[in-house]
């Protein structure tokens, strides 16, 4: 059909064939996008200034023959192997509780996502204890052996690179095993059911057709994981594994060189750039798409014999050291100092602090990554692209990182708001931002800003273009688009995003403990208190905390991983992380 048809139509209906005008001016979406993404790079830039700005000679020399190629090292073999565990676990165990019928499937659904609600620290500190020289286990050994001293015999070591791979893997496996069952649940069967028609075994069903199909999620999945890891400072402080994230903390706090640290952190950043083009570049042609009748999948293949309990236990076995393990030893710690000594009167002030600075973050991201998300739905050009692209990029920056670039800025901030208020009253307010909590919201909403945005992008794409083009034919305004459709489809997604990004807050180690103001603690700087003490025991009901709170979420996921958005108009690939 051709424009000369629709002669009276007032706005061409792109869902017919026709070409969108030339020009479609939304000049406050744009603005709001440019301002998204300014308040995200404002950070970076201000961290590539100090950078720039020099440092001692002698310094950089030393951290460039010393430091730099040592944490770099660590860091690359520490992702490397937290990609294979999160693969290996994540893969196996969706496609298991996907394709088969077994013993403990339906509960193994529920508890398989629960180890996202343990920060990946708090479960450091927990295997710490328990693996340690003094701690149960291996005194348990002790005695039934007879032997005397650690030196009677050998143990693995937790407080290694191989122990670091591990406890982070089976916290951060989620990621994967979330994004590729959704997409195993949602592929073919009529494609499923022809191969295995054709003689297939389930190793090819696996490899050659449900795995590549789910590539771009499993990649999405790998990539979150490894920037958790990425960000991480307490678990790699505290089993010894020097990391990048690690030595620009100790530069900057135990070298008191900010510059020194910032040029560590740029050069981090390059590698994480470099990584996330490269990823991208990889499937920037790949696409993925169905017309069966039925995408949910094959039916389950019920497995008999000593295959299901070899299933149970493969699923048993990431669950138990990512979740039930850490909890039972933090609810027996909890409870233990609970009888012994009482509660710390003060945890319930942290808790409330930790509450109220999560909360007011989150109602910030949601409003910009939403309001992100529909601005680029409205415009649809490169240049929205690359602004919400850039408001995404502050996931990949440490909390150290992050921390060290938003001084300046906020300073900078306080100063223009006091010399101002100066000028009208008289009087300087002091430091509104850079010395309150709004320092911690700000880094917040930078460094989850990308959740956001991902998961209203990924909501937005199940809604079909159609509906907007028939609103807007019918002469609604953007506004009434986004209040009568795109809000209402996307309510459960909005509930989810606040549930994810309010944990996220809550979880937030490095860049809290940074800015905060000197009288205010969170559940997170508590902990971590008493693990710099070497008496993490005593800061158990604060972690036991995080983790209930933590649950939320992550069952809400389970809950709606099955519910297609109303509206939805058809298969999508997984969103770009």
């Amino acid at each position: 059909m051709s424009a000369a048809a629709l002669p009276h139509s007032p706005r061409p209906l792109l869902g017919f064939g026709l070409k969108r005008p030339r020009s479609m001016p939304h000049p406050f979406a744009a603005a709001f996008l440019f301002a998204v993404a300014a308040l995200v790079i404002a950070p970076l830039v201000n961290l590539a200034a100090i950078a720039l700005g020099g440092s001692d000679e002698g310094l950089w020399q030393h951290l460039a023959a010393y430091v730099i190629p040592p944490a770099a090292l660590n860091s690359i073999l520490l992702l490397a192997g937290v990609a294979v565990v999160t693969i290996t676990a994540g893969v196996g165990t969706a496609w298991t509780v996907t394709a088969y019928d077994f013993p403990g499937r339906s509960v193994l659904i529920w508890l398989l996502p629960l180890p996202l609600a343990f920060p990946t620290y708090i479960v450091a500190y927990v295997y710490a204890d328990l693996l340690g020289s003094a701690g149960p286990l291996q005194a348990g050994l002790r005695a039934a052996f007879g032997w005397k001293s650690a030196a009677d015999y050998w143990f693995p070591n937790v407080r290694s690179l191989p122990g670091a791979v591990l406890i982070m893997g089976v916290v951060l496996y989620p990621y994967v095993y979330l994004a590729a069952r959704a997409m195993f649940q949602t592929q073919s069967a009529a494609l499923i059911e022809t191969a295995r028609g054709f003689g297939a075994s389930q190793w090819r069903l696996v490899f050659d057709i449900a795995v590549p199909m789910a590539r771009p999620a499993i990649a999405a999945g790998v990539a979150l994981a490894l920037l958790e890891a990425l960000n991480d400072i307490g678990a790699s402080e505290y089993l010894g594994v020097q990391t990048m994230t690690l030595s620009i903390f100790t530069t900057w706090l135990n070298r008191s060189s900010l510059p020194g640290a910032a040029q560590i952190a740029c050069l981090m950043l390059f590698g994480v750039a470099a990584l996330i083009a490269l990823e991208r570049y990889g499937r920037r042609r790949q696409g993925y798409t169905g017309n069966d009748a039925r995408p949910g999948g094959a039916p389950r293949a019920a497995l008999t014999g000593g295959r299901r309990w070899l299933a149970l236990a493969a699923c048993l076995v990431p669950v138990l050291a990512g979740f039930i393990a850490p909890l039972v030893y933090l609810a027996h710690e909890t409870l233990l100092r609970g009888l012994r000594t009482g509660f710390d009167p003060v945890l319930a002030r942290h808790a409330l602090s930790t509450v109220l600075l999560a909360a007011s973050a989150t109602a910030l991201i949601l409003a910009l990554g939403f309001g992100a998300a529909f601005a680029v739905r409205l415009i649809r050009r490169r240049f929205a692209n690359a602004c919400i692209f850039v408001a995404g990029l502050g996931y990949a920056v440490p909390g150290t990182v992050l921390a060290l670039g938003l001084l300046s800025p906020l300073v900078a901030i306080d100063e223009a708001i006091g010399g101002a208020a100066k000028a009208l009253t008289g009087a300087h307010p002091g430091l509104l931002l850079a010395g309150s909590s709004a320092a911690v919201i700000c880094a917040y909403v930078v460094r989850f800003l990308a959740i956001s945005t991902g998961l209203a992008q990924a909501g937005l794409a199940r809604i079909a273009t159609d509906l907007d083009d028939a609103a807007r034919a019918a002469g609604t305004r953007p506004s009434g688009l986004i209040r009568s459709i795109h809000l209402p489809l996307l309510r459960p997604a909005l509930w989810g995003t606040a549930l994810l990004v309010f944990v996220d807050c809550l979880k937030e180690l490095p860049a809290t403990l940074l800015l905060r103001p000197l009288n205010v603690e969170t559940l997170s700087t508590y902990i971590y208190q008493f693990a710099t003490r070497g008496n993490f025991e005593d800061g158990a009901l604060a972690a036991l905390l995080i983790v209930l709170v933590g649950i939320a979420p992550v069952i809400w996921m389970v809950r709606h991983a099955d519910a297609p958005l109303p509206g939805a108009s058809g298969p999508e690939t997984a969103p770009d992380t």
